[in-house]
């Protein structure tokens, strides 16, 4: 009778069967879903059959690839775990796998044999197993994430690979596009270190062919030789998984075996390394991405001529720039932590402009980091700035209060004529007249001078040095001077042969006057006006000091400021004047080649500016050439400089046509430059 009967199918013994039985293609894909799986697990065979097998729990995945991957070149498996039915329940069942192989020898798949486990001894000691691997893998994850350095990361995960797998040797290699690079390696030569391969014939390449996670090669599967890796000797087997950084392969772990034997465990350790080293080299990247950003804004900061800090929520001080430190004499240690040396403003948009204990301006501006609730603080020195701003303001209020005075006479004058022309002597009309010309001589003075300061301002004075007898001009001046004041006695001390000097004639003659008018003007009291010629090495010196109430301290370099009029000298109301003289005295003298300066007396002030000397056979003109002669008709100088009303009865001269002859007759503020500055001649 049983020769009659049809022989029993394959299928028919798998629908039959008491066991789950379970069949995966070499792609991992379910191929085989016996009623005795649907019945465990409640999934149909429709419902999975050419999809992945989804009873395996997430955090068992690492350990179902490592068996498959064991199984797939050696005998079959079988070990206690647990699977998830469809409801989501556990179920703790007994896997036994075992290779599908083709007539050829070849891999075809995997048939996975399941069935529940009623014995509580083997579930509870297969859960034990399981934490003490747990264990070890969290101490080798801790250690690994213990620093930030990639490097540092990546060696650390190179030593958890032989510590937790139990390997004879690791290694860490870094994918490069179409290259891989051992970067870091463990128990291996370190003539390794850096080693690079195509990935096409790298093991690497094969397991990212294959779209599995983890590979293991040996003696059996394919010649380990010829790899690189062959440097560790008795090497059979070598074990790898890829580490995925944010979803995309960044590089793979290695574990050589030369001596010891690799289990389904090793490579569950393995993968499950992986895919905790995936996380620890995102955040080592990440924290180097960190840092190389705040360097770069470090530097930029920096390299800012502003002052920069991030202040907190607190308003306490986070980030302190260079030009933070620089501008405030702060270093970063002593501000960090604090509130910021200076006002903030009250909201952003308003701008606040401080001054630092050293004098210095400072402009100050913040801006709100929504995200960071944190504010940026922008401070720039506005010095120069706030210099300019009251040289504005003092120019008006200083040009208003001198040009005041002469228009309102002229118009007073001008109307009286006007009005009582008819009714006024010839004696009163000759006075009325005379008093406009003083006054209008004294504006179109006062107009010169403002000319003049903003020739020397640009820079635009024309000076010619020419050699010329230094005594002729001294002489003059203080002859002319000395007629103007009947308190007030003008003495030159000098030897009739001073050396010749290579400047300005007509620049020199300027300079004396506004010392000397200076000198007088200060000096209300009356005393004696000293002038003093000395040679100093090659250059003269000419001084000329006053009995008057001299300068405030820290005044001596400021009164050569524009519109600077400080201390007592600088008493508009008493004294009046611009606050030009000085500016320009100093700008004359340094396009000669000299210089002027103040010095505080014990009584009254020293003005003294230097002349470079004459040469024979240096720079300008031909010596043995024609030399200037000097001049001037009495009081031209005193007018020149600016001498009106206040301490002198001097009445100008019916004729102003007169000057000082020089190789060129016009006046020095009507002339231009085309060059930026004076030429000097030492």
């Amino acid at each position: 009778m049983s020769s009659e009967r049809a022989p029993l199918s394959a299928a028919a013994v798998l629908a039959s069967s008491a066991d789950a039985v379970v069949g995966l293609d070499s792609a991992l894909r379910v191929c085989l879903w016996n009623p005795a799986a649907e019945r465990l697990f409640g999934w149909r065979s429709q419902d999975v059959i050419g999809g992945r097998l989804p009873i395996v729990p997430a955090e068992l995945k690492a350990e179902h690839g490592a068996v498959l991957e064991q199984v797939r070149a050696g005998p079959p498996l079988t070990i206690h775990t647990r699977r998830v039915r469809r409801d989501d329940t556990p179920i703790d069942v007994r896997v036994s796998t075992a290779a599908v192989t083709s007539p050829d020898g070849g891999h075809d798949g995997w048939v996975l044999t399941l069935y529940p486990t009623d014995n509580e001894a083997q579930a509870h000691t297969a859960a034990m197993e399981r934490a003490r691997l747990v264990r070890r893998l969290t101490d080798v994850v801790v250690d690994i994430n213990a620093d930030l350095s990639l490097q540092s990361v990546l060696d650390r995960i190179s030593s958890g690979i032989t510590e937790l797998t139990g390997a004879d040797a690791g290694g860490f290699v870094l994918l490069n596009e179409d290259r891989v690079e051992l970067v870091s390696i463990t128990r291996l030569s370190q003539t390794l270190q850096g080693y690079s391969a195509p990935l096409e014939t790298s093991l690497f390449g094969e397991l990212l062919r294959s779209g599995k996670s983890v590979l293991l090669a040996n003696d059996d599967t394919r010649g380990l030789q010829d790899l690189v890796w062959a440097d560790l000797p008795g090497l059979h087997t070598i074990a790898l998984c890829v580490s995925n950084v944010h979803g995309r392969p960044y590089g793979a772990l290695y574990a050589l075996y030369s001596q010891r034997k690799v289990g389904h465990v090793e490579l569950e350790l393995l993968e499950l390394l992986a895919a905790h080293a995936g996380v620890a080299i995102g955040n080592a990247m990440a924290y180097e991405e960190l840092n190389h950003q705040r360097v770069h804004e470090q530097a930029v900061a920096d390299s800012s001529a502003d002052g920069i800090a991030v202040l907190d929520f607190g308003g306490r001080v986070r980030k302190w720039n260079r030009s933070a430190v620089e501008l405030t004499g702060y270093p970063a240690e002593i501000v960090e932590g604090r509130h910021p040396p200076f006002p903030i403003p009250a909201c952003h948009g308003r701008p606040v402009k401080h001054r630092l204990k050293d004098g210095r301006w400072l402009e100050i501006l913040m801006a709100r980091i929504p995200r960071t609730h944190e504010w940026v603080v922008d401070f720039r020195d506005i010095t120069a700035q706030k210099a300019m701003e009251d040289e504005r303001e003092a120019f008006l209020a200083t040009t208003g209060h001198e040009l005041r005075t002469p228009i309102t006479a002229i118009h007073g004058f001008a109307t009286t004529l006007i009005r009582k022309w008819s009714r006024m002597s010839s004696e009163a009309q000759r006075e009325a007249v005379s008093n406009i010309v003083d006054r209008s001589t004294a504006l179109t003075l006062l107009v010169e001078r403002l000319s003049l300061g903003s020739d020397a301002s640009r820079g635009e004075l024309d000076v010619n040095p020419v050699p010329f007898e230094l005594s002729q001009v001294l002489r003059q001046a203080v002859m002319t001077f000395r007629s103007l004041s009947d308190r007030h006695d003008v003495v030159l001390s000098a030897s009739d042969d001073l050396p010749t000097v290579f400047a300005d004639p007509l620049a020199t003659g300027i300079i004396m006057d506004q010392l000397l008018d200076n000198s007088i003007k200060f000096s209300p009291e009356g005393g004696t006006v000293h002038v003093t010629v000395t040679v100093e090495g090659d250059e003269v010196a000419v001084s000329v000091d006053d009995d008057g109430p001299g300068l405030r301290p820290g005044d001596e370099e400021r009164v050569f400021e524009r519109f600077f009029q400080g201390g007592v000298r600088g008493d508009r109301r008493r004294f009046g004047g611009l606050g030009l003289g000085l500016y320009i005295v100093r700008k004359l003298a340094q396009d000669q080649g000299g210089d002027v300066r103040a010095r505080r007396l014990e009584r009254g002030t020293r003005m003294y500016f230097t002349l470079p000397l004459y040469r024979d056979g240096g720079a300008g003109p031909d010596p043995d050439g024609p030399r200037t002669a000097i001049v001037e008709p009495p009081g031209v100088a005193a007018v020149r400089a600016g001498v009106t009303g206040g301490q002198t009865s001097f009445k100008p001269p019916a004729s102003q046509e007169s000057s000082k002859i020089s190789p060129n007759p016009e006046p020095l503020p009507r002339r231009r430059s085309a060059r930026p500055t004076a030429g000097r001649t030492g």
